[in-house]
């Protein structure tokens, strides 16, 4: 499995979302290794990727991935962040391997009860034929790009750039749509709801998320009365791309305290 391992200090793992490629997530990567340990990859069915894909068992293969990337780096346990479906995958994960997640993030998450709107549900009729007009829709992210960029040519440049890697780095309309037909069923939801890790759920000004409405990721919170929020402001769904250095200071910070709690614990318990 190829793995994007960068930076030093606390080891947080980052998944991608629905349309599997870590590089679009590359200005957040790019920030977080300036301050942390950052590991990263393509889902697991991304012919980038280079790893065992099991469509028998669905969300699984994903899961199973998070536990590669922290054996192949060495690793007993580290933060675990997920992007949108990304998220999803993330507290699976916590669901499964509780002993080697030291905390959570879910960063704009859907929420395991999620199932597709009228939108997407349009849009999964016929994945590739339809995937001209999904990417003419995508437009609609432009407000929330302008909104972390002022000024007319500074917005316009920022979504030319996100724009470019995207093209570069394209997305399979079949992939992701089987993707979303791998949300959990009701006894992996019920796993879920028992997670006790230190829980992080970011969002973006819920105005400006125009993908997974704010209130849909918040249902973990009411899931977890453990968990802490945070909102990373002039964004939406985009956070960690359009405001990388924000989106970096919100999970390092939380991600070292958790890291910090953690070891003060184990030494009582020793002690």
């Amino acid at each position: 499995m190829k793995i994007i391992d960068r930076g030093g200090g606390t080891a947080i793992v980052v998944i991608p979302g629905i349309q599997g490629r870590w590089e679009w997530m590359k200005p957040a990567i790019d920030t977080l290794a300036q301050r942390c340990h950052v590991i990263t990859f393509s889902l697991a069915d991304e012919p980038t990727c280079g790893a065992a894909f099991d469509a028998q068992r669905g969300l699984e293969s994903y899961v199973e991935q998070v536990r590669t990337a922290l054996d192949t780096a060495g690793l007993k346990s580290a933060a675990i962040c997920g992007v949108s479906y990304g998220g999803l995958i993330a507290a699976a994960f916590a669901a499964r391997f509780p002993e080697r997640v030291s905390s959570l993030v879910l960063v704009s998450a859907v929420p395991p009860s999620w199932t597709p709107d009228r939108r997407i549900t349009f849009y999964l009729r016929a994945p590739r034929l339809l995937s001209p007009l999904f990417c003419v829709a995508s437009l609609r992210m432009y407000r929330e790009i302008a909104a972390a960029n002022p000024g007319f040519l500074r917005g316009v440049r920022a979504a030319a750039v996100h724009g470019w890697r995207v093209v570069t780095h394209m997305f399979s309309p079949g992939r992701m749509a089987r993707r979303v037909s791998l949300v959990p069923d009701r006894a992996l939801q019920a796993k879920i709801a028992e997670v006790n890790v230190p829980t992080l759920i970011v969002t973006g000004d819920g105005s400006l998320d125009r993908v997974v409405p704010v209130s849909r990721t918040h249902e973990y919170v009411a899931m977890w009365p453990h968990a802490r929020v945070a909102t990373i402001a002039n964004t939406g769904h985009l956070g960690l791309i359009t405001r990388p250095d924000e989106f970096a200071r919100i999970v390092v910070l939380f991600a070292e305290s958790a890291a910090r709690q953690a070891e003060g614990a184990r030494r009582r318990r020793i002690g």
